[in-house]
């Protein structure tokens, strides 16, 4: 009797092993990574990639395997990482953007450069990723991909509104979290349209006079001037690297009166003292000379 109740158990449990083991391939099948091909191959595909930079792409990449979904404000939360999205208005794709853990476009840069430098270097959107006080080089449009290494980072829009950015992977490919609707993806680098161009990033000590503006919307100008033309405004507080100061146009704003103007590198363009946080005159920051201020 032990025997046949044994051989009756193991009977049983075969069944019940042979009816169950299609149901976890198929649930485990839904859960797994969304398949790629030879063509999507994520990673640094040239060389000349700092090891921080092999690192970002490594992180971004590793969400491309996940399958992880692009969501519109994604990975902006308290630290880097996916969070849930929000609805667009101006995007009926993302209606379901609050249900998917995921990333936009700088979300995932964020993500990324934290894995690589092990602090949060690259909060927030993409016109500030690309204007950031850690830049080590500047590209335009005009000089197209060859002067690039992966895990430079590149953006489309204008001086006044830059609205993408994604991480370079060499060979004319680029890792993005492109829309709502999509997953993280491995695309052509689009150079036609209104890509404006690359920076790379600098993951190292930042070398410099930096400063804090104060204030939003506050506009940088192509000249110490308030009729020259915008070249970009700071949405809150942000970090700058000032090169150097002049007296140029007196300038009265929010109950203060400065002629100082500061020229910011990294956004080729002048902001008048008065929403720099400090003196009216920058302590330590040279006067500019006769000519034009270099850039990075």
């Amino acid at each position: 009797m032990a025997c046949r109740t044994g051989l009756i158990r193991t009977l049983t449990a075969l069944l019940a092993f042979l009816l169950w083991t299609p149901v976890t391939a198929a649930v485990a099948h839904t859960r797994a990574p969304v398949q790629r091909t030879a063509a999507d191959a994520c990673g640094a595909l040239a060389p000349g990639a700092s090891a921080a930079a092999e690192r970002a792409l490594a992180a971004a990449c590793a969400e491309v395997a996940a399958g992880t979904w692009y969501t519109w404000g994604g990975g902006h939360g308290a630290r880097p990482g996916s969070t849930y999205g929000r609805v667009d208005p101006t995007d009926p794709d993302s209606a379901h953007d609050p249900e998917r853990l995921g990333f936009d476009c700088s979300g995932l840069v964020r993500h990324a450069y934290a894995e690589a430098a092990g602090s949060d270097i690259l909060d927030g959107v993409a016109a500030q990723q690309y204007y950031t006080h850690r830049a080590a080089a500047r590209f335009t449009a005009a000089q197209g991909l060859a002067p690039l290494v992966p895990g430079d980072l590149l953006a489309w829009g204008t001086s006044e509104d830059l609205h993408h950015i994604a991480l370079y992977l060499g060979a004319g490919r680029m890792v993005e979290a492109r829309e709502s609707g999509t997953r993280l993806m491995v695309s052509d680098v689009r150079l036609n349209g209104d890509y404006f161009g690359a920076v790379r990033v600098d993951t190292g000590p930042v070398t410099g006079h930096l400063h804090r503006t104060w204030g939003a919307g506050v506009w940088t100008k192509a000249a110490p001037s308030l009729d020259a033309a915008r070249v970009y405004a700071f949405p809150y507080s942000t970090t700058i690297r000032v090169q150097c100061q002049k007296h140029a146009e007196e300038v009265t704003s929010d109950g203060y009166t400065n002629d100082v103007w500061s020229y910011l590198p990294d956004y080729r363009a002048w902001v008048t003292n008065i929403y720099i946080k400090g003196a009216a005159w920058l302590d330590g920051v040279p006067e500019c000379g006769t000519t034009a201020p270099t850039t990075p």
